[in-house]
């Protein structure tokens, strides 16, 4: 049983987080851009990565720091992405040596993250110098992760934080996460990044295997773009301080940590589809009835994935022929003969497909059920026992105004 708290990565115990305005972007001088999050006591730490080929240098700099499944702090930069990048990688480094001297640890046992606009120099020396502030703003309460969920930010309209705890081996255990996504997000990590932090004790075996679990059914069911950053990472930290005894195997308290970090991840990644860049809709796609969950995944992405679909949400219009459009080139085997389409949300429920065929529906009541922020398209295939939810958004206008001048 777990029960939402407030705290973000601040709830779990022996954890310090900060967000500061150093000026990585020169023409802006308000927003946060560089953010800390620190445990007291080393970590036993996991990471997830961006499956595109072009991966940013922070990404080969912690791939090579995190391979001891160690970590005492993550440090992470908005307004540039520091990806093809002259001096990337170097630069990376240098962020990590800088927040080891704020916080005394090792460069090594720091994890960095940027995100922003490709291809150009990082400000390196404004985030060197920014350091010594951005650590003694550090604390342990709610306020210090709100200010690191800020700084993380790109063209996100709201923060994604999120906290929880739960009981293993008897103690209480919390976890938290902030994340930033709206943009550039597409199944297969997707530009996302999420830092994820946990008082469980929890070997980084263990935590490794949790984490790739949890990524497969939350961040790799959502889609924005159909974009697939070159910068998108997943960390986590777990410091061990509730006290717990350790988990090492696969065993009940596993399952336990393992299904707490699922429902932390979900609420993030719904938030994550739901702030797409321009999203007027959230749109949930829930496949049943298919001939396998790997089945029902590869169609509910294909859905949400689908522009035609998307553009129909945005203006409320029941197309259910866009969504049995994007089922048929999935990639999946299936009889059309045998798909029904419910459109549904607080606005109620209705059939618009039977049986590969259209219905004489409503037009009225299904534009009220569309017009709702949560929209629901829910498909049942009569081919097995597979399942699977997926997370999209509808694409708008403003989409194209936000892209078309992302970099200047």
């Amino acid at each position: 049983m777990t029960k939402m708290i407030e705290g973000g990565v601040c709830a779990a115990q022996g954890f310090r987080a900060a967000g500061i305005h150093v000026g990585v972007k020169t023409h802006n001088t308000e927003k946060k851009d560089l953010a800390l999050i620190v445990s007291d006591v080393d970590c036993a730490a996991a990471a997830v990565y961006t499956t595109n080929v072009v991966k940013a240098a922070p990404i080969h700099v912690d791939k090579a720091h995190l391979a001891d499944g160690k970590a005492r702090a993550i440090v992470a930069n908005s307004g540039n992405a520091n990806a093809c990048a002259p001096h990337g990688e170097e630069n990376a480094e240098r962020m990590c040596a800088a927040a080891a001297r704020a916080v005394g640890c090792r460069a090594e046992d720091v994890a960095v993250s940027s995100t922003g606009v490709i291809g150009q120099t990082l400000r390196i020396e404004v985030i060197e110098n920014g350091m010594a502030e951005l650590a003694a703003q550090l604390s342990h309460s709610a306020e210090g992760s709100d200010a690191a969920a800020h700084a993380i930010m790109t063209t996100d309209t709201v923060k994604k934080e999120v906290a929880l705890e739960t009981v293993i081996g008897g103690k209480t255990v919390r976890m938290g996460g902030i994340a930033k996504g709206s943009g550039m997000i597409h199944p297969n990590m997707g530009t996302m990044l999420c830092f994820l932090t946990t008082d469980c004790a929890i070997s980084p075996a263990m935590i490794k295997a949790a984490l790739l679990e949890t990524v497969t059914v939350s961040f790799n069911r959502i889609s924005v773009d159909g974009d697939t950053s070159t910068n998108d990472s997943c960390i986590v930290l777990a410091n061990g301080l509730a006290g717990n005894p350790e988990i090492t195997e696969k065993n009940e308290d596993y399952a336990a940590f393992a299904a707490a970090l699922k429902e932390l991840c979900t609420i993030l990644a719904r938030k994550m589809a739901s702030d797409g860049e321009g999203a007027k809709h959230l749109i949930t796609c829930t496949v049943t009835g298919a001939a396998d969950e790997k089945s029902a995944e590869t169609i509910s992405k294909s859905v949400i994935s689908s522009t035609l679909t998307k553009a129909a949400i945005f203006g409320a219009d029941a197309n259910w022929g866009r969504v049995l459009c994007a089922m048929g080139y999935s990639g999946e085997t299936f009889d059309p003969d045998k798909v029904d389409v419910h459109f549904a949300s607080a606005a109620g429920d209705i059939l618009v497909c039977s049986q590969g065929r259209g219905l004489d529906f409503d037009e009225d009541k299904a534009k009220a059920i569309l017009t709702e922020h949560d929209v629901e398209i829910n498909i049942a295939m009569g081919e097995g026992q597979g399942s699977c939810t997926c997370w999209g958004c509808d694409i708008t206008y403003d989409y194209i105004q936000i892209n078309g001048d992302y970099r200047t």
